[in-house]
């Protein structure tokens, strides 16, 4: 156990079940205080720290993307046995397929898949043609076989305290993560949000961890393999997800990175602090209307 200077212990209050769960949710009050506290904290002791003074139970998010090795092997040597919870879409690639495999049985990963509903479920032919519909179908189809899964699972599993990868070089909408944050009634922590794309390798090097089979041929973020293209020359590595229409599925972020878009062009602001404003609004929870609201009183 990694031995903290100036130690800060979280100010838990105990709040209403959260939407869709039985048991009580959670949120801390001194968060600001928590996330200075962390932002001196090397990774692997914001994990061990979030799982000595957080609530259990606790989990894992992983997606097997491009560098999804280091926050499974980060968390799993720090608690062996962590719960995984891998959203399985239906329609990933076959070599996440094989990736996930591969890493659960070199790491000895709990996994727990999160999989739409059957009634729910869309069919290949639909999610073919996803380019075609558009933003608000690329939403409905990612609220069904990702946000959906993601959250009947988290409540199953009485999940207090979720783990994920977010890193803040990762997309405009992602800059300002803060390591710790109050989400929907849980606690989520972040605890690479601060490293760079060089950081991960390094990680992934020293502990022999394999990238993605698909990064070498170019893909940088991975997904489902309708909604995914490998990096080509002028794009973004955010741009490769969702044909460039939004960056976020809903998981982390409610979806909020292609609403900010539908937000500035109905209000017509242009400002830099006015999307922050609404990033803010969204990372905190917001949804709907009230980030509309946000943007208009920033």
């Amino acid at each position: 156990m990694t031995s903290h200077t100036n130690l800060v212990k979280p100010q838990l209050q105990q709040i209403e079940a959260t939407a869709g769960c039985a048991h009580a949710g959670v949120l801390v009050e001194n968060l600001d205080e928590v996330n200075e506290f962390l932002a001196k904290q090397t990774a692997q002791a914001r994990i061990e720290w979030a799982l000595q003074y957080l609530p259990a139970t606790h989990a894992i998010s992983s997606s097997f993307g491009a560098q999804s090795a280091v926050l499974l092997h980060m968390g799993n040597q720090v608690a062996p046995g962590i719960p995984v919870i891998f959203v399985d879409t239906g329609f990933l690639f076959p070599e996440t397929y094989d990736f996930a495999d591969a890493l659960t049985a070199r790491l000895n990963l709990n996994v727990r898949r999160a999989e739409p509903l059957t009634a729910q479920r869309w069919d290949e032919a639909q999610v073919a043609k996803l380019q075609e519909a558009g933003v608000d179908a690329i939403g409905r189809y990612n609220h069904a076989h990702k946000v959906e899964p993601m959250q009947r699972v988290l409540c199953q599993e009485k999940v207090k305290l979720w783990i994920a990868g977010l890193r803040r070089v990762q997309s405009d909408s992602r800059s300002d993560v803060q390591f710790l944050q109050n989400k929907n009634g849980r606690l989520k922590l972040h605890c690479i949000a601060d490293w760079s794309d060089r950081d991960v390798g390094r990680y992934l090097s020293q502990h022999d961890l394999p990238y993605h089979p698909l990064w070498e041929q170019g893909y940088v973020s991975i997904g489902d393999r309708y909604l995914t293209t490998p990096l080509q020359p002028g794009m973004r590595a955010e741009d490769a997800r969702f044909f460039g229409l939004k960056r976020e599925c809903g998981l982390h972020g409610s979806g909020f990175a292609s609403r900010v878009v539908l937000v500035r062009a109905a209000t017509g602001f242009k400002s830099r602090i006015s999307l922050k404003a609404v990033l803010k609004a969204f990372l905190e929870g917001f949804e709907g209307t009230d980030v509309v609201a946000a943007t208009l009183r920033a």
